[in-house]
C-alpha cells in the first residue's frame, strides 16, 4: 500500500491532511503525510466547557450502560485493527507486527473496561457504634485530560479513555505532535461507536493538537481534576507542580531506565530472544525498552558473543516491509542524541559494536543497534537515552547485581533470567527490585494489559491499566448510616445536652406500609 492509500483506509480525507499549521513526516522515508490543523488555548478551554456539559449527564448514566459503549468501540476497533496498525508503522516507525500488536492493546483494554463497568466496587466497613453501618462508595470524577507520546501514539490513550469513560468521565486528549493523525484516526472510529450507541451526550471525547500551549492550558485548569501525562521526567517535572498547584491529580509516566540481570543458571537462548526484542524493538523507543543488561561474569562473554550475533543478522528497514524487525527512529533529533549519548560512552571507556546510520530508506533515520560493554555504571548508563543503545555490565554477587539495577533515578521495568528459586524470589522480594515491574524469564518489554502499568522515582508513580488502576478516575466517598433511634459517637466520646421538648406533632402517623395501621403484620394474625 501507498502512504496515500494507508490515510485512506484510516478514515483521513483530504480535508484532515490539508490546510492546518502543522506539519506531519512519517520517519520510515521522511514523506510530507499532511499537514493537520491545531488548536489555541481557546479552543481547549471551550472544548473542558463542552466536556463539563457531557460529564454532567454522562455521569448518571449506569455504569453497564457505560460500558456497551466502550463494548462498541472495541468493536470497531477490532473491525479496523489493519488500517489503524498500518496508521501506526506509518506514522510512528513501528514496525507492522507492533502496529497491530498496538491496537490489539486497545481491543484488549476495551474488553477489560466493559467487565470493570460492573465492577466499580466499594467496601462495607464494620461500625463500631451499634446500628451503624459504613461503606466505601466511588463515584465519577470530571474532564480527565490525557497527554500521551509519540512511540504508544493509540494504546496509553486507550489504556486511560477506556477506563475514565466506564468510570462516568470525560476525555480530552492531546496526542504528540508527532503523531496527530493516529489520534484523528481514533477519534472517527469512536465516533463511529457513538453513532451505534445512540444517545451518548456529545463532548464525551475532544482530541486538542498542538504544542506546549495546548498542555499548558489543560495543566492549568480547575475544570480538569485529572490530568494523565506520558513522556520525559523532563515534562513530568512541569506537568506535576503544575497540577499539584491547584490540588488536582496527575497519573505520570515517565521515564524508564530498564534493565536486565542475567544469572549463571539462566536460560541463555530464552534470555537473547528477550535480550533483542527488548533492546531494538521500536527501534529502543519503548518506555519499556532494556537498556541495561547486569550479566554475571560467568557467562557474560558467552552471552555477548550470542548477542553481537543476533544483532548482525537483525533486518533493519522499512517497517511497513514484511520480514523487518527494526524500523527508523523517529527523527534527526533522535539520532543525534543517540550519537551524543555513544560518544559519551566511548568517553567513559565503553566498547561500542553496532550503533552507526544505515542506508536502508532514504530520508529516515534508521540506525544499527548498539551494544556498549561498560566498565562501570557511569552516568551516560543512568541517563535515559531513547534509541537503541543495550550497555552491558558485570557482576559477581546477586546483592551487587540487584545494587546495580536499583542505581538509577528510574524505575519502570525490570527482569532476571535465573533457574533459581532463591534468586529469582529474592529479586521480587522488597530487597529486590525498587520498579513498578519485576519479571522472571521474561523481559522487561510487552506488559498485559490486566496488570497495573507504571513506576516508581523518577517514572512518576503513576498506575494505568489493570488491576486496579479505575480507582485513579474515580473520587473515594465513605458513608456511615445510621439506622438506630440512638445517636452514638465514636471513639466512645460522650456529648450530653439537655434534653429537647418539641411540640408534639398533631398529625397521625403513617404506617409502615400503605394499607396497614401501626403496629399490623403484613403476615397476618
Amino acid at each position: 500500500m501507498t502512504h496515500k492509500d494507508i490515510l485512506a483506509s484510516a478514515f483521513l480525507t483530504d480535508a484532515d491532511l490539508s490546510g492546518g499549521g502543522l506539519k506531519v513526516h512519517s520517519p520510515v522515508d521522511g514523506a510530507l503525510l499532511g499537514s493537520v490543523a491545531t488548536h489555541s488555548a481557546d479552543d481547549v478551554e471551550a472544548m473542558i466547557a463542552r466536556a463539563k456539559s457531557a460529564f454532567d449527564r454522562w455521569k448518571s448514566v449506569p455504569a453497564p450502560r457505560r460500558g456497551e459503549l466502550i463494548r462498541l468501540f472495541g468493536d470497531e476497533l477490532r473491525a479496523a485493527k489493519n488500517e489503524l496498525g498500518a496508521l501506526v508503522s506509518l506514522e510512528a516507525g513501528k514496525i507492522l507486527q507492533e502496529g497491530l500488536g498496538e491496537v490489539q492493546e486497545m481491543i484488549d483494554i476495551c474488553d477489560l473496561a466493559v467487565g470493570q463497568s460492573r465492577q466499580l466496587f466499594g467496601l462495607t466497613i464494620a461500625s463500631e457504634r451499634p446500628g451503624h453501618s459504613m461503606r466505601e462508595t466511588w463515584h465519577p470524577l470530571g474532564v480527565t485530560g490525557v497527554i500521551s507520546a509519540f512511540n504508544f501514539p493509540v494504546a496509553v490513550f486507550a489504556w486511560n479513555f477506556a477506563l475514565a469513560t466506564v468510570c462516568g468521565n470525560t476525555t480530552i486528549w492531546k496526542p504528540s505532535e508527532k503523531t496527530p493523525l493516529t489520534a484523528l484516526s481514533v477519534q472517527k472510529i469512536f465516533e463511529k461507536a457513538l453513532k451505534k450507541f445512540g444517545d451518548a451526550p456529545e463532548g464525551l471525547l475532544h482530541v486538542a493538537i498542538g504544542g506546549a500551549e495546548i498542555g499548558e492550558a489543560l495543566t492549568s485548569s480547575k475544570d480538569v481534576p485529572l490530568i494523565s501525562a506520558t513522556g520525559s521526567t523532563r515534562m513530568g517535572r512541569i506537568v506535576g507542580p503544575k497540577v499539584a498547584e491547584r490540588f488536582g491529580k496527575t497519573i505520570l509516566e515517565l521515564g524508564g531506565n530498564n534493565a536486565m540481570i542475567v544469572a549463571p543458571s539462566a536460560d541463555l537462548e530464552n534470555a537473547v530472544r528477550a535480550i533483542v526484542f527488548s533492546a531494538v524493538g521500536t527501534c529502543g523507543q519503548r518506555c519499556t525498552s532494556l537498556r541495561r543488561l547486569i550479566v554475571h561474569q560467568d557467562v557474560r562473554d558467552q552471552l555477548v558473543e550470542r548477542l553481537k550475533s543476533a544483532y548482525a543478522g537483525l533486518p533493519i528497514g522499512s517497517p511497513l516491509e514484511k520480514g523487518t524487525l527494526v524500523g527508523p527512529l523517529i527523527d534527526k533529533q533522535a539520532f543525534d542524541a543517540m550519537q551524543h549519548a555513544l560518544d559519551n560512552a566511548r568517553a567513559e571507556g565503553g566498547k561500542i559494536t553496532g550503533g552507526e546510520k544505515v542506508d536502508a530508506v532514504e530520508g529516515g533515520y534508521y540506525v544499527r543497534p548498539a551494544i556498549v560493554e561498560m566498565v562501570e555504571q557511569s552516568e551516560i548508563v543512568k541517563h535515559e537515552t531513547f534509541a537503541p543503545i543495550l550497555y552491558v555490565l558485570t557482576y559477581q554477587t546477586l546483592d551487587e547485581a540487584i545494587a546495580l539495577q536499583n542505581d538509577v533515578p528510574q524505575g519502570l521495568s525490570s527482569c532476571i533470567f535465573s533457574t533459581d528459586v532463591r534468586e529469582t524470589e529474592t529479586f521480587l522480594s522488597a530487597t529486590g527490585s525498587d520498579c513498578g515491574i519485576a519479571n522472571v524469564n521474561i523481559g522487561p518489554s510487552g506488559a498485559e494489559i490486566g496488570g497495573a502499568f507504571g513506576g516508581e522515582k523518577e517514572t512518576g508513580g503513576g498506575r494505568e491499566s489493570g488491576s486496579d488502576s479505575w480507582k485513579a478516575y474515580m473520587r473515594r466517598q465513605t458513608n456511615t448510616v445510621n439506622y438506630s433511634r440512638e445517636l452514638p459517637l465514636a471513639q466512645g466520646i460522650k456529648f450530653e445536652i439537655e434534653p429537647l421538648h418539641l411540640p408534639q406533632s398533631s398529625a397521625k402517623s403513617t404506617p409502615c406500609h400503605p394499607g396497614l395501621e401501626p403496629g399490623a403484620s403484613m403476615l397476618g394474625a
